[in-house]
């Protein structure tokens, strides 16, 4: 998913509404992994690309139910004692080549999200939850004569990329599309830049890239078994699925996750689930480590009958939470900021409920770095 730097058009779906689906199709145990048309060897796995196919959406790569896991490289991306930062800057960007742009979503979604994967040549190396920069082509509007504006994006996947080889970074993109609220039909010049131009590339475009940014959202990995709380809506689950590929899917040897992983999801519908059965396969291998729980705002009510959202499943779950919260989990956001106020009253009004200060415990988690948000 994508920050603005400056004041450009949102292009993710409100709380509980997001865009994006997978569903569970046919799997095979094999040592390559089918991404659209493509195969890297050297995975756990690969889908049915002919159910895929069929399907209209995108086939991800998931785990063989051995447990096997994908070895990566090279190992010395775990070398580093401190996050790579800024890299690359606005000023002298890297040259990065388009792999692949798919579409990641069934039909049914509202808009489109694309999963965009990008060939950095392992010279822009990140770690999971950073951000890297992109610079549209063309000149700033606002100031002629000068490139776009950054805008940034959440990276979404591990810093082995998704062939395993520490080459590639893949984004999550919605693409931001405006409607003109009198006639009801697109307005080409109101779109956003940024979010067209990524989704709209071809495999061999190249692309001016910036970072990565960013330390809000990394990983903690000092105590490999604590407890991490991941609530994304829409494309905010792009860091979240670098974390789960890192826990999951990934042989690290210097991480051996045996913690516990907990996803809430909030989107529009199935069809806007993201990497659905990539986490899905996860449920089925690590049962005692992954939870995940999906709020559909469109296809599911809450316990007052009205839309389910997020923060109606973080109350279903409250009590689980705030136990966990006591016991030192760590709890990340990641989606639209208009997703954080209807979270804080939730959690405000279970705190209550349970005899507590919310501003009390709320400065305490920020004190022990357990409260982790990244917004737009």
């Amino acid at each position: 998913h994508r920050f603005p730097l400056s004041l450009q058009v949102a292009f993710s779906a409100p709380v509980g509404g997001s865009d994006r689906a997978v569903r569970s199709s046919g799997i095979q145990g094999i040592n390559s992994l089918s991404f659209g048309n493509k195969s890297w060897i050297g995975t756990a796995l690969a889908c049915d690309s002919k159910a895929a196919a069929q399907r209209g959406h995108v086939c991800r790569a998931v785990q063989q139910s051995s447990k096997s896991k994908v070895s990566v490289v090279p190992l010395d991306l775990e070398s580093a004692k401190e996050p790579p930062l800024n890299t690359y800057k606005p000023k002298g960007p890297y040259t990065a080549t388009i792999v692949s742009v798919e579409r990641a979503v069934g039909p049914n979604a509202p808009g489109e999200t694309c999963h965009v994967v990008i060939d950095h040549g392992g010279n822009v190396p990140y770690w999971e939850g950073q951000s890297y920069g992109i610079i549209p082509p063309g000149e700033n509007p606002k100031k002629p004569g000068n490139p776009q504006n950054v805008r940034l994006y959440s990276i979404a996947s591990t810093r082995y990329g998704d062939s395993f080889d520490g080459k590639t970074a893949s984004l999550c993109v919605r693409r931001a599309v405006y409607y003109d609220p009198e006639t009801g039909k697109e307005d080409p010049l109101k779109n956003g830049v940024c979010s067209n131009f990524l989704c709209n590339s071809k495999p061999g475009d190249k692309i001016q890239m910036t970072g990565p940014s960013g330390k809000i959202m990394l990983l903690p990995e000092s105590d490999p078994n604590a407890t991490h709380i991941m609530i994304a809506t829409g494309t905010g689950v792009a860091p979240y699925r670098g974390y789960l590929r890192r826990m999951f899917m990934e042989d690290v040897p210097n991480f051996r996750f045996g913690g516990l992983a907990w996803l809430f999801l909030g989107v529009a519908n199935s069809d806007s689930l993201l990497y659905d059965e990539e986490f899905t396969s996860y449920l089925k291998q690590y049962p005692d480590n992954f939870r995940f729980d999906k709020a559909l705002s469109r296809e599911q009510k809450n316990k007052s009958g009205g839309k389910m959202y997020v923060q109606d499943k973080i109350e279903e779950y409250s009590d689980e939470i705030f136990k966990l919260l006591d016991g030192g989990a760590h709890i990340y956001f990641c989606g639209l900021k208009g997703m954080m106020p209807g979270i804080q009253d939730t959690l405000k009004k279970v705190a209550e409920q349970r005899g507590e200060s919310w501003d009390q415990k709320l400065s305490q988690l920020k004190k022990n770095k357990q409260w982790h948000v990244e917004v737009y």
